[in-house]
């Protein structure tokens, strides 16, 4: 029976040490997690997985990598909720997000995030955007 299946949380980013961190905070959670460290592994993995949600760091080996992986991901999976974790504002002052429909139409993602977020409060998100 599919109900009680563990959803399945895509992690990408290129800090291994942050990567870590955040593959235990989500198992903790209860959701199973797979990881892939920058965007090139990313694209590899998602051939083969089928994720319910993922969390993208933006700059990896480009700085827009995150938004890359948005847009491929969103070409075939379309429904699948994608949040862009990064420290992008604290790191440069530059602020943006999804305010608005433009923001929406070109970042492709579903929620922003800025690193450093509490496990609750990402944890909210989570099952917000999950519908749990």
């Amino acid at each position: 029976m599919e109900t009680n299946k563990k959803k399945t949380v895509f992690i990408v980013d290129d800090d291994s040490d942050y990567l870590f961190q955040m593959t235990k905070m989500i198992e903790n959670m209860g959701f199973d997690v797979i990881s892939a460290y920058g965007q090139k592994e990313a694209e590899k993995v998602m051939e083969v997985i089928n994720p319910d949600l993922a969390i993208f760091d933006l700059m990896m080996e480009n700085k827009d990598s995150g938004f890359i992986l948005c847009h491929k991901i969103k070409k075939i999976k379309p429904d699948m909720p994608i949040i862009i974790a990064t420290a992008l504002t604290a790191d440069t002052g530059m602020i943006f997000g999804l305010e608005n429909e433009k923001d929406k139409n070109w970042i492709k993602a579903d929620l922003y995030l800025e690193k450093g977020l509490r496990s609750d409060q990402l944890h909210r998100e989570i099952n917000k955007l999950l519908k749990l």
